[in-house]
């Protein structure tokens, strides 16, 4: 088969600097994944409304058995072992994330997942990287505090970034959902999301006193959390500093879905589905049943990017709503925009146009966006969005009045941008730190001023990680394929689709 001649060409020892390890489903809820010194057999088994898991058979080195959620948290240990050798790194729920993205029928016949090291530039890609389920590339912050929420301080916890969308629908108050499913397919009585697969943190929520009026949930695109959290505490970060001292931080962040990519998870935070299960697969893929290259992840598709949402999946908004019909909901800058009422992405489909920023705008570091177009678009792109945010909470936008939120969402660019062109520990992500700390507090300053900042609650969270990769580690497995003939599509770097 066309598939066991790619996996030869990935297993080549000539290919073990950049390929970490290689994933596919054999059937029947069975999965296994190759590395270069070793491979496991691993199969599913339904267990009330989730997953167990069995190792059927090993050979060599387990390539997925360490699963910890804690290795390389905090920045002294991130630092100090900067782009691991696989036998020193973690997969944290490894079994579930390769078990799902297989549960898609666009699903990929192998699933490539590059080395810490491997840089990307030349693909294009940078200095920082994410895609990976490894430990520092699938770990993304995750900050929650505010009305209803329990003050525990930093905590050595890890979450997953499924588990977001049930807790604050929990939060809110939300009715559970009709006729919902959890992560096995079964019915789940107990979920706020018709396709629930994460589960809601229930005890860092306090809501004997009432649930909050308002929640308010930013996006960080691409931050390293070791990098955020030690900047909050040095000063760097106060907007960030005073949302970890009004509740709790998981010190070992919130993992990401496989793939490890944008588009991917911002819909497995607001639907609190896998990319397997809400149908955002990745940010590109081929559609077996049309024959069509799928792109979702662009400028020119982020507008229309939910068309490929399930059916049977929910978002934060639309749990809002069945539970407060008149309830009103904003979706700032963010493609997934299932259910809101106001969206800036909704704005470009009804053929309305976005106030354009000016060339300078506030809280940008200047020395950065003159040379770096990218860090230009993310401060400009960021800079409408809070004014989007603030306007909205001020009740008057656009000519028009607009009610409280019961929910809000805002995304923030800039941040994945210069953490890819520097590196999570260069001078250009610190910058962008500091940059978007100072529009979050703008979005802090417009609650405080709407009068219920005692009445919200707040939380923090991103797409996915970012590592420092090694320049010296390049090369492109396509190469070797296409030198071994073996006929494929690879979308996005890592599904391979061959047979």
């Amino acid at each position: 088969m066309a598939a066991d001649r790619a996996l030869d060409v990935l297993l080549d020892p000539a290919l073990e600097p950049i390929v970490e390890v290689t994933l596919a489903a054999e059937g029947d809820g069975t999965y296994r994944a190759w590395a270069h010194d070793g491979s496991v057999t691993f199969r599913r088994r339904d267990e009330g409304t989730g997953w167990t898991f069995e190792e059927t058979s090993v050979s060599g080195r387990n390539p997925l058995a360490d699963q910890a959620t804690d290795r390389f948290a905090g920045l002294d240990a991130e630092r100090s072992s900067l782009h691991p050798d696989r036998t020193a790194n973690a997969y944290p729920f490894a079994y579930e994330q390769v078990a799902q993205l297989f549960d898609h029928p666009a699903a990929p016949d192998l699933c490539v997942v590059h080395t810490a090291a491997h840089n990307w530039e030349d693909q294009g890609g940078h200095r920082g990287e994410h895609g990976s389920i490894d430990a520092v590339q699938a770990r993304a912050p995750f900050i929650i505090g505010g009305a209803g929420v329990r003050a525990l301080g930093r905590v050595p916890r890890a979450c997953q970034l499924v588990d977001v969308a049930p807790t604050v629908a929990a939060l809110l108050g939300c009715a559970p959902a009709p006729n919902a499913r959890g992560l096995n397919g079964s019915s789940r009585q107990d979920a706020y999301l018709r396709r629930q697969d994460g589960d809601p943190l229930l005890d860092l929520l306090d809501t004997d006193g009432g649930h909050p009026e308002l929640v308010v949930g930013v996006l960080w695109d691409g931050t390293n959390p070791n990098v955020l959290y030690d900047l909050a505490e040095r000063g760097e970060a106060p907007n960030v500093a005073r949302l970890m001292a009004m509740g709790t931080t998981f010190e070992h962040g919130a993992v990401a879905s496989l793939p490890t990519v944008t588009l991917a998870n911002h819909t497995a935070i607001i639907t609190g589905a896998h990319p397997g299960h809400h149908g955002i697969l990745h940010n590109a893929w081929y559609d077996r049943r049309t024959g069509q290259q799928v792109i979702t992840n662009s400028p020119a598709t982020w507008p229309t990017a939910m068309q490929w949402l399930a059916d049977d999946v929910d978002s934060i908004h639309t749990a809002v709503h069945r539970t407060w019909p008149g309830a009103f909901t904003a979706s700032i800058n963010e493609p997934c925009d299932h259910g809101a009422d106001f969206s800036t992405f909704g704005l470009m489909r009804a053929g309305e146009s976005i106030d354009r920023p000016p060339l300078e705008t506030p809280h940008t570091t200047e020395r950065f966006v003159r040379p770096v177009k990218e860090y230009r678009w993310g401060s400009r792109v960021d800079h409408t969005g809070v004014d989007q945010a603030v306007g909205l909470l001020s009740g008057r936008y656009r000519g028009k009045d607009w009610p409280l939120p019961k929910f809000m969402w805002v995304n923030f660019t800039l941040t994945d941008a210069a953490f890819h062109e520097g590196g999570p520990h260069s001078e250009i992500a610190r910058a962008s730190v500091h940059d978007t700390d100072a529009r979050l507090g703008e979005v802090l300053a417009a609650v405080e001023q709407a009068g219920v900042f005692d009445r919200t609650a707040f939380f923090l969270v991103a797409d996915h990680g970012m590592e420092e990769t090694n320049p010296e580690v390049r090369g492109d497995w396509g190469v070797a394929l296409r030198e071994a003939g073996v006929a494929h599509r690879d979308e996005a770097y890592g599904f391979l689709y061959v047979d």
